[in-house]
């Protein structure tokens, strides 16, 4: 089951593969400036994973205004993210948990996806600028995607 709400986010620091090259993406960069909504994704180059990040990269202004930063965590490579990313046009923060750290501090991983191994499952977070989450939501399956208003709703109680 997914950290609470009303838990300290676990920090990390993951790569992310963008046009500079291999940077590092910290949670706790936003502290005190920015809430960060955290999705959490089984794998690039999938179906429902493409759909979910297409669309929140065409409504990312509305996370913006909700003064919110959107990173996208998956078991992927930064380079397989970054390829995926360019070819479908993904605008969020796309960040690598190649070693799984991050998505067992969250308790997300999804047990043997597909006969493949294990992933993240697919999940959502909102913590607010002093690292505390606000929303949390697990997907029953894969294929199901987060309830956007739900996370656009807990954003817009914190402005």
């Amino acid at each position: 089951m997914a950290i609470a709400v009303g838990s300290k986010a676990p920090d990390f620091t993951l790569k992310s593969k963008q046009a500079s090259g291999i940077v590092d993406v910290k949670l706790s960069s936003n502290f005190g400036k920015k809430n960060t909504v955290i999705l959490f994704f089984p794998l690039a180059f999938t179906g429902v994973c493409t759909k979910e990040l297409c669309d929140v990269t065409a409504g990312l202004g509305q996370y913006s205004g909700l003064n919110a930063d959107v990173i996208g965590i998956s078991v992927d490579s930064p380079f397989a993210q970054e390829s995926w990313a360019q070819k479908e046009k993904i605008g969020i923060t796309l960040a690598s948990d190649l070693n799984k750290t991050t998505t067992k501090a969250y308790d997300v991983v999804f047990p043997m996806l597909a006969g493949v191994g294990d992933t993240s499952a697919r999940a959502a977070f909102v913590v607010d600028k002093n690292g505390v989450v606000q929303y949390a939501e697990q997907t029953p399956t894969p294929k199901d995607l987060p309830n956007f208003d739900a996370v656009k709703a807990t954003l817009a109680k914190l402005q």
